[in-house]
């Protein structure tokens, strides 16, 4: 049976490179970063290295990049560690209602601790209107956080626009940029924000390496306490094969990043008009210029996603419907709801996620068995039945 992968958005492979680079590091070089003999001096430059790898990607200084373990970590890290580090000034959040879960529960923490949170609304694509985050803006706001581009819908923010609203009200900006960091081009400088997450499995690093951004001069409150590592705000001894395996991948997606997206687009674009032509009832989701190079995401009318993703992958094709943080919670996407899709609608999510590696083929393979797939289920969904009872009326 052919095997077809288009989950990548989930988790995308380890390049061979990177693994080459974090075999050392997992077997003969073994040294713990902060030793001071030669074998843990050793560690420290090849984390060091890494370091700067990390913040060239994003055009960020070596010291202003903290290595954590997952993007949501990183999230957790920067909502909290900057809101405690900022309480003097006040106890006001903003965030956009179509936030990652680790953001969205990290606030909801905060709430507990005596901060109140405002959500920004987003439009039926996705989109954070920047006026919205100014009017959220209160006296007492101390950092607002929009995320950078959407893993469930695709949708890149306008994150410049809305750092720049922040900058005018002496307010900290954040952004989650799992998504984005290492697919499309992020420039820390150019967009100047003033933390950012992202993490390695999102372009062919190691599960379990992610880092956090935090501009030069930026207070934040540790996250993990009682060691000196990372400046003393992440405690713990360092993963160095990861973090190795993340500097060597983020190295190679500045160098490549261009070329994968000029084999990716198309391909994408391939599978968006090829399912809207072959399948009725169906819906593109996010905005159909302003998303990720590798990313398509729809609704499918009268069946819900976990039926969808079971048959296709029966048939070796893998996709997620949604967040993968959330995809077997059974529950329609909090982002889909926030961008006015109906609860019924949101159950039928379905999202596939392009690399490289992936070609032409694959794509028409999903076209040649998706189409039957949905005949099949529709048949057997009373929610179809009842549309089609209904037509007839």
């Amino acid at each position: 049976m052919k095997r077809v992968y288009l989950d990548h958005i989930a988790t995308t492979p380890l390049h061979s490179q990177a693994l080459e680079t974090m075999l050392p590091y997992l077997r003969e070089n073994f040294g713990n970063p902060q030793s001071l003999h030669s074998p843990g001096q050793e560690a420290l430059s090849a984390l060091e290295q890494a370091r700067e790898k990390v913040a060239e990607l994003i055009h960020a200084s070596p010291s202003e990049i903290i290595f954590t373990s997952t993007g949501s970590e990183s999230n957790n890290f920067a909502l909290k560690g900057l809101a405690l580090a900022q309480r003097g000034r006040g106890e006001h959040l903003v965030v956009s209602a179509i936030e990652h879960q680790s953001v969205l529960h990290s606030v909801k923490s905060l709430e507990k601790w005596g901060f109140s949170t405002t959500l920004v609304p987003v439009d039926n694509k996705g989109l954070v209107d920047p006026e919205e985050v100014r009017k959220a803006l209160r006296k007492d706001t101390i950092l607002v956080s929009i995320m950078l581009a959407s893993s469930e819908v695709g949708t890149v923010e306008p994150v410049a626009e809305i750092a720049k609203i922040c900058r005018s009200q002496n307010v900290l900006f954040h952004t989650d940029a799992v998504a984005a960091v290492g697919n499309i081009p992020v420039d820390v400088k150019e967009l100047e924000i003033d933390s950012l997450s992202l993490a390695g499995d999102q372009f062919y690093g190691p599960k379990g390496s992610a880092a956090l951004f935090l501009k030069k001069g930026t207070r934040i409150f540790p996250f993990i306490e009682g060691g000196i590592q990372e400046g003393g705000r992440r405690a713990g001894t360092e993963n160095v094969a990861g973090i190795v395996g993340l500097g060597k991948a983020a190295e190679i997606a500045k160098r490549e990043m261009e070329a994968r997206q000029k084999k990716i687009r198309p391909l994408r674009d391939r599978l968006i008009e090829g399912l809207l032509q072959k399948v009725e009832h169906v819906i593109l989701t996010g905005h159909e210029e302003k998303r990720l190079p590798h990313h398509a995401s729809f609704c499918i009318e009268f069946i819900e996603g976990e039926a969808m993703l079971l048959n296709l992958d029966m048939k070796g094709v893998a996709a997620s419907s949604g967040s993968a943080c959330t995809s077997r919670a059974l529950k329609a996407s909090h982002v889909l709801l926030a961008m006015g899709i109906s609860h019924a609608l949101a159950q039928g999510s379905l999202v596939f996620s392009l690399i490289e590696e992936n070609e032409a083929a694959d794509i028409d393979y999903l076209l040649e068995i998706f189409p039957p797939i949905i005949d099949r289920l529709r048949k057997m969904s009373p929610l179809y039945t009842k549309y089609l009872e209904e037509r007839k009326k």
